[in-house]
């Protein structure tokens, strides 16, 4: 009998909304450790032991770090593609007003951090790092939001969902156009052109999944040897699979329900583990209080929570928009703070901004763990209050269907 409740148990927790999130989190302990202690350098070259193989013109040999986060968050960002679809075709994000808030907040994400950093840096040779406050880890913020489970209304997570995803694709078009200097548009017409494809198929009501998943593969491909971050063929094959309106299972909730928990348990974990190896150096602290570091975690601490309620607010007020189902105003200042969760992105932006100098990359790396710490930690116990001070006054988040 008590074999069977702990294994009930056991599943219970697996299988919780936080789960995810908490292994996520152990993950990215262990990986610095890893990278502090002995095992640090055996670790760097493991990631940069390229695999893969060159077939006559088509070279698919990279490192496995490239592989984790070019190929493997492809898959994760395809997941993130079919949730925001969904939503867009029959939930949260059904109408115009719904779905415009997350865009017109991610504005306001984007706009207010990069102000913030450039005022910090402007004039000085850190400034071409503008771009590295502007973009939400998505991986992070939902772990943190997930982890908060009925402490906060579902509506929360679509909405940052939409939020996160929309200013990465802002970061992605700011990385293409500021940050990239060799941009093969060949290989991006060829991508768009097997989109273009995918649409027609959904067109026809095709329902099979894999005439959409295998030349998904191509558009994959083309977009990363265009020179454009190869994540977004996750989105864009994503937004071209057929879902429905009604209760009827579509090929989209087939796929959705597939990707869950590979993304959360294997993808996941293995990206935190890939990309959070920071060593720590001498005069990393001291370079919090540069302008470096000063624009970086200002821009993600205050400019995201600040740039996306502002936006926010005023979408609603003017009518443009819509609240989330069951949310307050404390509900998206909250969000505004695990938006400041950069991490990956912005460390990815860092590399680009800083190529060949390594004590301003270690500085602004540093910095933006700290910013994002922070960011989480705040986030996530500003929201937990939120709900306490509501259930103080006879208000409990309704339970979701």
């Amino acid at each position: 009998m008590a074999t069977l409740i702990n294994i009930h148990s056991f599943k219970k927790f697996f299988q919780s909304s936080s789960t995810g999130g908490i292994i996520l989190i152990i993950c990215v302990i262990i990986s610095l450790i890893i990278a502090n202690s002995g095992a640090g350098p055996g670790y760097e070259n493991l990631l940069a032991t390229e695999i893969g193989a060159d077939l006559g013109g088509v070279h698919l040999r990279y490192p496995v770090l490239l592989w984790i986060n070019d190929g493997l968050m492809a898959i994760f960002f395809l997941l993130v593609g079919l949730e925001i679809k969904r939503e867009l075709v029959e939930g949260e994000l059904s109408s115009f007003k719904k779905a415009s808030l997350p865009i017109l907040a991610a504005m306001g994400g984007v706009l207010a951090p990069a102000t913030i950093y450039y005022a910090f840096n402007a004039g000085t040779e850190t400034a071409a790092g503008w771009g590295i406050p502007m973009a939400t880890d998505i991986a992070f913020a939902i772990a943190i939001i997930s982890m908060l489970g009925k402490r906060a209304p579902s509506s929360l997570k679509i909405f940052l969902s939409a939020l996160a995803i929309v200013d990465d694709l802002i970061a992605i078009l700011v990385i293409a156009i500021f940050y990239s200097s060799d941009i093969h548009y060949t290989y991006l017409l060829y991508a768009f052109g097997i989109f273009v494809f995918l649409l027609v198929l959904n067109k026809l009501k095709v329902k099979n999944l894999a005439a959409y998943l295998i030349p998904g593969l191509f558009i994959w491909y083309f977009i990363h040897h265009s020179g454009v971050h190869a994540t977004i063929a996750g989105v864009l094959t994503a937004f071209a699979i057929p879902t429905t309106p009604d209760a009827t299972e579509s090929p989209l909730e087939k796929l959705e329900h597939f990707l869950v928990n590979p993304v959360n348990f294997i993808i996941m974990p293995v990206f935190a583990l890939a990309n959070t190896n920071i060593q720590f150096e001498a005069g990393m602290l001291a370079g919090l209080t540069t302008v470096l570091g000063l624009g970086i975690i200002a821009g993600l601490v205050i400019g995201k929570p600040l740039g996306i309620t502002i936006f926010s607010w005023v979408a609603v007020k003017l009518g443009i928009a819509k609240m989330p189902k069951h949310a307050s105003w404390l509900h998206i200042m909250g969000v505004g703070m695990l938006g400041g969760i950069g991490f990956t992105m912005s460390i990815f932006i860092a590399l680009l901004s800083f190529t060949g100098k390594e004590l301003i990359l270690s500085e602004a790396k540093f910095s933006i763990l700290t910013a994002s710490v922070i960011s989480g930690i705040i986030g996530y116990i500003w929201l937990s209050r939120v709900e306490q001070k509501r259930k103080k006054i006879g208000f409990t988040t309704p339970r979701d269907e």
